[in-house]
């Protein structure tokens, strides 16, 4: 797709976008706390604020059709990054890392989870514009992830993972944290702290997490820089999010369903374009299959109604089972008062 967008546009969002996050890394660097729910909420706000605002630019300074593709790329890199962000209050709980530190980890996460998915950006740009049919591995990929996501079992995260074990095999670790150090001395000895273990796996998740992510969002846009720019926008929050949402996500249990439906109708639609641009030789012939167009438009109403569904469902279900314990509570003092 031929961007319509002013190109100082472009090199100036990536200038201001990049600096906010060089920014915020240096202030937890210099003042490592924990947020209050306030001060989270606060940010929390002015980050989708200002994703709100770049849409309405690009909707004034572009054209519609790449605004609605800028805010449903959003979105569902939103939805898909609170998942990732579920997987690191496991991470962080798992290592036990102290919580003035906690920001630090989870900001350089985000860094990587940025470097990661700007490489695979553009190998993803690169690979569409000479072949078609990867949008046929990408949907099935995706409907994979989908079915990952809400088959019975649980996956563990974080913790003494493979390659966890095989670095403290190699590697002289302590037991003890020190501050937010990558190294420390013990005893006149040179050794690394549980928080490069911390580091090492919020990275290979970041690394598992795009190859969803990337994916998913190429099934609404072929824009690099609007791929790159929703990426960025729902990265930027996420640090202040984990604290705000910390103990809530427990309380969301269908929200994987919302997350599991996005991704599978994402996996559908790719297939379909797949289809319809189809030079297969195996495949009717080489020539195109009519089926049906999946606009943006429909993706945007699709994602913003499962995530809404997933949402609600998941409240009502958190406010029957409090009802439930409430009424065996009573029913149990009553219980009592009788004896």
């Amino acid at each position: 797709m031929t961007s319509v967008l002013p190109l100082w546009f472009e090199i100036g969002s990536m200038i201001v976008l990049l600096t906010i996050l060089a920014v915020d890394l240096l202030l937890i660097i210099k003042r490592p706390h924990v947020p209050s729910m306030r001060e989270a909420s606060i940010w929390v706000g002015v980050y989708v604020a200002l994703a709100l605002v770049f849409a309405g630019a690009i909707f004034l300074l572009g054209d519609v059709q790449h605004g609605t593709e800028f805010l449903a790329g959003w979105l569902t890199e939103y939805s898909l990054s609170i998942d990732n962000l579920f997987v690191f209050v496991l991470i962080l709980g798992s290592f036990k890392v102290p919580s003035a530190y906690q920001q630090r980890a989870l900001m350089i996460g985000i860094v990587l989870a940025l470097i990661f998915r700007g490489v695979f950006i553009l190998a993803g740009a690169a690979l569409i514009e000479r072949f078609v049919w990867i949008f046929f591995i990408f949907g099935a990929w995706l409907v994979w992830t989908a079915w990952q996501q809400v088959k019975p079992g649980e996956e563990e995260h974080g913790g003494d993972g493979w390659l966890i074990r095989q670095l403290k095999k190699v590697l002289p670790i302590t037991d003890h944290f020190d501050g937010g150090k990558l190294r420390t001395t013990v005893d006149g000895k040179r050794m690394w702290t549980p928080f490069m273990l911390v580091l090492v796996s919020l990275g290979t998740t970041d690394l598992l997490f795009a190859l969803d992510s990337i994916p998913a969002i190429f099934g609404i846009t072929q824009s690099p820089f609007i791929v790159f720019t929703a990426n960025v926008f729902a990265l930027m929050g996420l640090r202040q999010l984990y604290f705000l949402l910390g103990g809530l996500l427990e309380r969301l249990p269908y929200l994987k369903y919302g997350i599991a439906a996005i991704l599978a109708f994402i996996g559908v639609k790719l297939v379909f374009h797949a289809l319809h641009e189809n030079e297969l030789p195996f495949i009717n012939g080489g020539e195109h299959v009519p089926v049906p167009e999946i606009t943006t438009g429909m993706s945007l109403g699709f994602i913003v109604v499962a995530m809404a569904v997933a949402t609600i469902a998941s409240l009502v279900k958190a406010n029957k089972d409090a009802k439930a314990r409430g009424e065996h509570l009573r029913l149990g003092a009553a219980e009592h008062e009788d004896r």
